[in-house]
């Protein structure tokens, strides 16, 4: 039994924990500790990716048997999304170095533990642990969220942590009532029993999965429960939104995994459960992102609805439930996710350079220095987010759009995926004049600009430009990926038999 499924597990974990331990005074030392874990996790996730090319890894912690024991699954689409954080977490981190990370107590520790909790949720093979993940990424999302401990962030915070706690507890009650009846929380064990469940339990199931359901689309932010992210990724510290950006796509996963394996084609008259509904909660989500955006008075609450738009469109694409429009959308989620980040970090930079009162707000303020550097940077950020060719955000929207089956689903997906980039490119737009051609004479720059934090930038919107660049392999692998998810006998061959062998 390989032990590589693992490690992304372990290595924040003993990491987080050795900073915690730190003094204060070592804050070198800890940055280094830090970044060297985070940066070890690209070439971990990059081998995983590869590892998983001739089907999933599959690990047994103390080689206890399925379904009794803990599994990890390591799947293609589990070592991309691990790719996909990675790469974002380790340019988040950079831009922090710069003096973020030092406005309160235990940030790396924290960063480490948010780490460990997203690539655990994508890496486990069952409900409850699936839950154990959640809750430590929220927990450290809690404490990163008031990082600097300003008063907006208090508030966003409390919201945060009430809604997600209320989240957390319906979480529990759905994963009670599924053990009760099934007698496993094992997803490929419980996907087995799908099929040959008594018609009597069949309406508590169903209860019970479309509740779990309602849970993921609140940690995705999916319409109507998508109100609380604004107001949290915009209060918090730039590196802490951009990290904050793969936390939504970890409910997608969710969604996907769940309803997909648990609820696929096998599960008989439970096949498909929630997908009529999630479309239709896909579109509303989508223009109520697209309204939201129309309507922010800063380019982190902008930005921030950005990432509601962009929870609505994967919603849309899970719910299609085809092999090409799955391969889509995990295009589109990792060129989100980097965009997202992206633009975080340079409104982080643009607040921190105009300063006062005026920050990242879309009003005139101080001339930006270096205005062609910055100003270039954001309008390939924003020409990717919007959709605009040729960067990758088109490609994600036409490769959706082309996956799209004949009908209204069709329609419908047009109507909201072109109708929603109309008020992103205005909105955009907006903002670039605000903030590079509306000048207070007035006031001067608060500082200059740091080259590390654009660095920081720079990198996430070259490797968006690396997904068109090696947009035909990518797609292949994409393809497979969407593929084997589809498979839900594959997945359930390869954990339990492996498994209860001890082997993979």
């Amino acid at each position: 039994m390989t032990h590589l499924p693992i490690l992304p597990l372990l290595i924040p974990l003993f990491t987080g924990a050795l900073l915690a331990m730190l003094p204060r005074q070592a804050l070198t030392l800890g940055r280094s500790v830090s970044l060297a874990a985070v940066l070890a996790q690209i070439p971990l996730a990059a081998w995983l990716v590869i590892r998983t090319q001739a089907g999933p890894l599959v690990y047994a912690l103390g080689n206890w048997p399925a379904p009794f024991g803990i599994v990890l699954v390591a799947d293609r689409l589990a070592a991309i999304l691990l790719f996909t954080t990675a790469v974002l977490a380790a340019a988040a981190l950079v831009y922090a170095l710069r003096g973020d990370d030092t406005q309160g107590r235990g940030f790396h520790s924290l960063f480490q533990f948010q780490m460990l909790g997203v690539n655990g949720a994508f890496l486990t093979g069952d409900l409850f642990n699936l839950f154990v993940f959640f809750e430590i990424l929220l927990i450290a999302s809690y404490a990163l969220l008031l990082h600097g401990r300003t008063s907006e962030r208090v508030r966003a915070g409390l919201h945060y942590v009430l809604i997600n706690i209320a989240g957390s507890s319906f979480f529990l009650i759905s994963l009670g009532a599924l053990y009760a009846i099934a007698g496993t929380l094992n997803m490929a064990d419980l996907s087995r029993r799908m099929a040959a469940l008594p018609a009597t339990d069949a309406p508590l199931v169903a209860a019970a999965g479309s509740l779990l359901t309602v849970v993921f689309c609140l940690k995705a932010a999916a319409f109507p429960l998508y109100f609380w992210l604004p107001r949290a990724y915009s209060s918090a510290a730039a590196p802490v939104a951009a990290v904050f950006a793969v936390l939504t796509k970890v409910g997608l996963y969710a969604i996907l995994r769940v309803n997909v394996l648990i609820f696929g084609p096998e599960a008989g008259a439970l096949s498909g459960l929630v997908f009529d509904w999630l479309w239709i909660a896909a579109l509303l989500t989508i223009a109520a992102g697209a309204i939201g955006v129309l309507a922010a008075d800063s380019l982190s609450r902008l930005i921030a609805y950005l990432v509601v738009v962009s929870a609505g469109t994967i919603a849309a694409g899970i719910a299609l439930g085809n092999r090409e429009a799955l391969a889509a959308t995990l295009y589109y989620l990792v060129h989100s996710t980097w965009i997202a980040g992206a633009l975080f970090l340079l409104s982080g930079e643009i607040s921190r350079l105009r300063g006062g009162d005026t920050a990242d707000r879309l009003v005139a303020g101080p001339r930006l220095p270096r205005p062609m550097l910055l100003g270039g940077l954001f309008l390939a950020a924003a020409v990717s987010a919007a959709g605009l060719p040729p960067l990758s955000g088109f490609f994600a929207k036409l490769f959706l759009l082309s996956a799209a089956p004949s009908g209204w689903a069709t329609l419908g997906l047009y109507g909201a995926v072109l109708g929603g980039s109309l008020p992103v490119i205005v909105a955009l737009g907006r903002a670039g004049s605000a903030l590079w051609w509306r000048h207070d004479a007035a006031q001067a720059p608060a500082a200059g600009c740091d080259a590390v934090r654009l660095a920081a930038a720079a990198a996430l919107l070259i490797a968006g430009v690396l997904l068109v660049v090696f947009a035909e392999p990518l797609w292949t692998s994409l393809e497979a990926a969407a593929a084997e998810v589809m498979d839900t006998q594959g997945y359930i061959r390869a954990v339990l038999p492996a498994v209860s062998g001890g082997s993979t």
